[in-house]
């Protein structure tokens, strides 16, 4: 098995700091190694009261963050995984540490001893399956977004600009009522590029977007304007969800009792109308005197709730003539939209954190890769100098472990247009994002769920065109380098699409002929066609790669065939006289084939020779199978 991203760079983490003598060098390498091993650290930002702390306690399924104006919604609280299950250690900027825990019910306590300003971070271990894979960090509120360097950036969400401090993804929660204008998307731009996150490491969030206060139904606006944040912040953000945390809150993490259920039942005896009325100021809902449920309950209905929460609520009592506490949670679940599927443009958050589980040692790996670049390029002397250059050496476009991480070849890409320094129309942007965004091959390019390997062979096969030609053109470049990137991906697509293709039709054609066995006739797939003209490839550019280390025995078995076949079905590998497309699919499976050596460190001639073939290749490809 193949090693991944992660497992190479913990390797070179590994050689790295046995080889260093200076002990904050060592210490840095093997901070990084260690992030390669934690669960993946997401961070929760957003502005002064955004409902952001709400959100975290709907993602924790606990109500411990606090949601009021408190000395702890100043100070940066991590949730992660522990046995000790409410254990709290906070940490002070002078280096110390004290302890504490959790109240009952799984709240933070109010004060923890010391002055708030001699926190740096909390840190609560919690017992929660979830936090095995995501660390969860809560951090302060900011009036503005607005940025001016990288370490002012983390170290106003995270606590501090230390590297320990370094989210590898980020969910940002905008409030809904916020003025969505260029200002705020310039400032969001901002804040991730400073903080090194990007579309495919950054979820943003329409938070509070039932409190508009104009519509009955808040859902059919929200979902338009997150498709239209979106469509403007989509090279900055992996997605734009719309939610109502205080109802995923209460669903997940403070699930109402018996006394809320009777009440909302009794609201679902009164007149629609006269409901209606008393909502429209919750002052007045909140102190009515006539109402048949206690001031108190109504005052914790609003805080649970809020007006269409209740209105949901003693619709759906109405609608089932039950008030049952365990439905009336999975019903507000579904009305907070927090893991509704929405449109293909506006998911859930819960999409958003199945999307940052699922790449964890993905992002993981994209972060020690800057991370330890960035350590190459520190100043050092004698032995360690030169273990930095060696790290550099390894870390460099060209060489073997760039080329190995290829599971990151979209993340360096999209990161890269969102920086602007990979430049594409809006067909190629949409190629990328959508390859970035989806794990299965035919909606990585497009196309609907179903679709034949082939036919995503042949997608992949058609994008890969527009990708060579942008890296021939960017030759050198950073965008060059990112264009292969995306090229060594969509070639990557095409070979496994026409294996499992040749799967599909090694199983047919053994079908047809167990057939033909029973019927005593002649299998249709068996007839060959007329043989077809061999391809004519100069000897010299086979010689070339033929002799290269390099280029596995496979490979050089191909080449024979090339130079021997008597006609093309049997220069590619392929029975004698077969059809055309099964020709056309040989040719493509061997064109993706050469184009991976094209990226190995090949001389010269030797890469020209490849490129050369891929184009052969690729040509007998388009004439016999791309409908010409």
């Amino acid at each position: 098995m193949n090693a991944g991203p992660a497992d190479l760079l913990r390797r070179l983490c590994d050689t790295t700091s046995a080889r260093l003598s200076g002990a904050e060098l060592r210490e840095r390498v093997g901070q990084v190694r260690a992030g390669l091993d934690a669960p993946l650290r997401v961070a929760v930002a957003g502005a002064v009261s955004s409902g952001k702390s709400t959100l975290v306690n709907a993602l924790l399924g606990l109500p411990v963050a606090p949601v009021d104006a408190g000395e702890c919604t100043f100070v940066v609280t991590q949730y992660e995984y522990g046995e000790d299950d409410g254990h709290i250690t906070v940490e002070l900027t002078d280096g110390g540490v004290a302890h504490s825990r959790l109240l009952p019910g799984h709240r933070l306590p109010s004060e923890f001893g010391v002055d708030v300003a001699r926190i740096r971070r909390l840190r609560v271990t919690l017992d929660l399956p979830s936090l095995r894979t995501i660390t969860i960090v809560d951090t302060p509120g900011m009036n503005t977004v607005t940025v001016a360097n990288e370490r002012a950036a983390r170290s106003m969400l995270f606590g501090s600009g230390d590297e320990d401090d370094r989210a590898q993804a980020m969910i940002y929660v905008l409030r809904y009522v916020q003025k969505f204008d260029d200002t705020t998307l310039a400032e969001f731009r901002g804040l991730t590029d400073a903080c090194g996150m990007s579309c495919v490491n950054t979820l943003a969030v329409l938070g509070q977007v039932d409190r508009r206060g104009d519509e009955g139904d808040p859902w059919p606006t929200a979902r338009r304007l997150a498709a239209k944040g979106y469509a403007d912040l989509r090279t900055s953000v992996f997605d734009v969800v719309p939610v109502i945390g205080l109802l995923a809150e209460t669903a997940r993490a403070r699930p109402l009792g018996t006394e809320e259920a009777a009440a909302l039942a009794a609201l679902a005896g009164l007149d629609e109308d006269d409901l209606e009325d008393y909502l429209l100021d919750l002052d007045d809902f909140r102190s009515a005197p006539e109402l048949p449920v206690p001031a108190e309950v109504r005052h914790r209905l609003v805080e649970r709730l809020h007006r269409y929460g209740i209105t949901s609520a003693v619709d759906a009592v109405r609608a089932t003539g039950t008030a049952d506490p365990e439905a009336l949670a999975a019903h507000l679940l579904e009305r907070s939209g927090y893991s509704s599927a929405g449109r293909a443009a506006t998911g859930s958050v819960a999409a958003g954190i199945a999307h940052f589980a699922r790449r964890a040692d993905q992002l993981k790996a994209l972060d020690a890769l800057t991370r330890l670049r960035a350590i190459a390029r520190t100043p050092a002397l004698g032995a360690d100098r030169a273990t930095l250059d060696a790290l550099a050496a390894q870390l460099d476009e060209n060489r073997p472990i760039a080329t190995s991480l290829g599971g990151l070849r979209i993340f360096t890409a999209a990161e890269a247009l969102g920086r602007g320094t990979l430049v594409l129309n809006e067909e190629m942007t949409a190629e990328l994002l959508r390859l970035a965004r989806h794990d299965e091959p035919a909606e990585q390019l497009g196309l609907p769920s179903g679709t034949s390997a082939s036919e995503v062979a042949a997608a992949a096969t058609a994008a890969s065109m527009r990708w060579r030609t942008l890296a021939m053109m960017s030759e050198g470049r950073t965008g060059g380098h990112r264009a292969r990137d995306v090229l060594t991906v969509l070639e990557d697509l095409v070979s496994t699409a026409l294996d499992e293709a040749a799967l599909d039709e090694a199983a047919l054609e053994e079908a047809a002929s167990d057939g033909a066995v029973r019927t005593g006739g002649a299998s249709p797939a068996s007839a060959g066609g007329e043989p077809l003209p061999p391809v004519r490839v100069a000897p010299a550019a086979i010689e070339a790669l033929r002799a290269s280390p390099l280029v596995p025995a496979d490979d050089r078995r191909a080449l024979e065939l090339l130079l021997a076949g008597s006609e093309l079905a049997t220069q590619l590998g392929a029975p004698p006289g077969a059809p055309r497309a099964e020709v056309a699919g040989y040719a493509a499976a061997l064109g993706a084939r050469f184009r991976v050596l094209t990226h190995r460190p090949l001389s010269l001639r030797q890469r020209r020779a490849a490129e050369t073939l891929c184009e052969a290749y690729e040509a007998i490809w388009s004439h016999y199978g791309g409908g010409s």
